[in-house]
């Protein structure tokens, strides 16, 4: 039998060296792609669901983990604000919120491989969870920290709410975090978001941001704060007033309240909430909104917050200061009726508004009808009369009168006033009687401002009492008052009045001096001064520094100056 040949090896054909290599290569290649997709497909994060399960199972056993348990959960894997979100989530329940902080802060610490940064719903969430729990400090840690980050939380707060359903604690938390840091416009932007929405802030919570608001002399913030409270129903109590009071004295407007509610009431006045809430309604009506005023007087009063005489007086007032005579009369009768007598301040409103109307004998009517029925007038009845009389002509004296009977009551008239007391009666020669009854005054303990002595000095040079205007000019420089433009000019226009050309310039030169600018008119006066007393050469002297300030004269003025040449070049 015949050995069988196996069948012939057939060997490929040999293969180009170049062609060899690249074919290698390309195989290499491929092979790598394919490890670093599976290596990749290993790396992919893995579901959100399956990092909490893990996360919770390695837990089980602590109400709080650490941080290499948390590392060696998540590994290095990116965690985006989405998965973050699931697991604060499933960790709201309040057994889990240590759990759910340390994960908190793990996220954003250097022990997290791929450390982020939360967003701000992830710091909402965490504060929900962390006051649903009952960890408040906590809570108020996060939230001033992230408020420090510039994050503006009331919408997200309320977004995130229902997530995690913390209670309407969140919400104090919010309002009292922003006040202990200062921010009270945001604290009280956040108190009617909340109010807004069916929830109500404690007044633990308003109390805070009305001290804060105190503390930093933010006044008009704390009112708006104060009067939101009482519109939505949140009464105050000894706190809140003892806070608003102090917030009075320290805007210097308790003195004023305290004489509206003496006046009312009598010297026994009321407890310190009466004071802060008509300080509130005399604000509202001072704003001209007189229907929210009176609301808010009206719940007032139901809730026993003012007393009936307080009610009455403050509306007579409202419609006084409004010129609405015929309502606050209306009222008057009405307080009447009910049982209320009238009072020292619903007297002096009536009074000031029949002066102002000019009915002055009504005034007067009134002024001896409250005196009649025992009520003593106080400083302002009389400013009403004082003020009334100095409007009609002819009735200066009647001024005098009642100037007289209120210093010898232990009044003084108010800077006003007495200033427009003084013009009237300088204007009719009795400025030496003014500057009498200003040194009485002044003896008693009455501090002048500068109007009331500029007023003398139109009424000395009205009698062209030269010497009158300086004394009187020279006691001002030793009350160290403010000798500004004002001042010069009337010295200056009564000096040229008098034909007292030497003390006008002497003044004048004294204005430049210290720094202020005489303007056109005072040289003017000087210019049509010279030219009437034929003195050519100084009022082209005036007309030069005129010039010099960049100054015009009036048409008139050059006229008199160019006629006055023009006589001077024909002598």
């Amino acid at each position: 039998m015949g050995s069988i040949d196996p069948p012939p090896f057939h060997l490929s054909p040999p293969l180009n060296a170049r062609r060899f290599v690249a074919r290698s290569i390309s195989l290499l290649t491929k092979r790598h792609f394919s490890i670093s997709n599976s290596t990749q497909q290993d790396a992919t994060p893995i579901s959100s669901s399956h990092i909490i399960s893990n996360f919770l199972k390695s837990t089980h056993d602590s109400t709080t983990c650490n941080w290499a348990t948390l590392t060696t959960t998540f590994g290095p894997t990116p965690l985006t604000q989405p998965v973050i979100e699931s697991v604060l989530l499933h960790l709201k329940e309040p057994v889990h919120a240590r759990k759910a902080l340390s994960f908190f802060h793990w996220c954003s610490s250097n022990s997290n491989p791929a450390p982020c940064q939360h967003g701000l719903r992830s710091y909402c969430l965490m504060v929900h969870i962390l006051v649903r729990a009952g960890f408040l400090r906590d809570a108020h840690v996060l939230l001033e920290s992230a408020i420090k980050r510039d994050f503006s939380f009331v919408e997200t707060i309320w977004d995130t709410y229902e997530l995690v359903l913390p209670g309407s604690r969140v919400f104090d938390l919010l309002v009292q975090t922003y006040s202990k840091l200062s921010m009270v416009v945001p604290a009280f932007d956040a108190c009617k978001s909340v109010m807004e929405r069916g929830f109500s802030p404690t007044l633990i919570s308003f109390n805070a941001l009305l001290r804060k608001a105190q503390r930093l002399s933010e006044f008009e913030i704390a009112w708006k704060v104060f009067e939101y409270m009482l519109e939505r129903r949140v009464y105050p109590n000894k706190g809140t007033y003892e806070v608003m009071v102090d917030l009075l004295c320290k805007e210097g407007s308790l003195n004023k309240v305290t004489g509206v509610v003496n006046q009312i009431c009598g010297k026994k006045g009321g407890p310190p909430g009466t004071y802060v809430n008509v300080a509130l309604v005399l604000r509202i009506f001072s704003d001209g909104r007189i229907d929210q005023g009176m609301l808010l007087l009206k719940r007032m009063l139901q809730k026993d917050m003012v007393f009936d005489n307080i009610y009455h007086s403050v509306i007579i007032f409202t419609y006084c200061n409004n010129g609405h005579l015929s309502l606050a009369y209306e009222q008057h009768e009405d307080m009447i009726k009910r049982g209320t007598s009238a009072n020292a301040f619903v007297y002096t409103c009536l009074i000031g508004a029949n002066s102002k109307e000019g009915d002055l004998e009504k005034s007067t009517q009134l002024f001896h009808e409250m005196i009649s029925v025992g009520l003593r007038p106080y400083d302002e009845t009389y400013n009403y009369l004082i003020l009334g009389c100095c409007v009609k002509k002819g009735r200066e004296r009647e001024a005098l009168y009642y100037c007289e009977k209120m210093i010898n009551e232990g009044f003084f008239p108010d800077n006003f006033t007495c200033s427009k007391f003084f013009g009237a009666i300088g204007s009719n020669g009795d400025v030496d009687k003014a500057n009498e009854l200003l040194g009485v005054m002044i003896d008693k303990g009455f501090v002048p401002d500068e109007n009331i002595y500029l007023r003398l000095i139109d009424g000395y040079g009205l009698i062209g009492d030269v010497n009158g205007v300086l004394k009187t000019y020279y006691e001002m420089e030793f009350r160290s008052l403010n000798l500004g433009t004002e001042v010069f000019d009337s010295l200056i226009r009564n000096f040229c009045a008098c034909g007292v050309l030497n003390q006008a310039e002497k003044f004048l030169d004294i204005l430049r001096k210290r720094g202020l600018a005489p303007s056109a008119y005072l040289y003017e006066l000087l210019i049509d001064g010279f030219c009437e007393k034929g003195g050519i050469k100084s009022a082209l002297y005036w007309y030069d520094e005129m010039q010099r300030s960049l100054l015009l004269p009036s048409g008139d003025t050059f006229m008199k100056l160019v006629k006055g040449v023009i006589a001077k070049r024909k002598i």
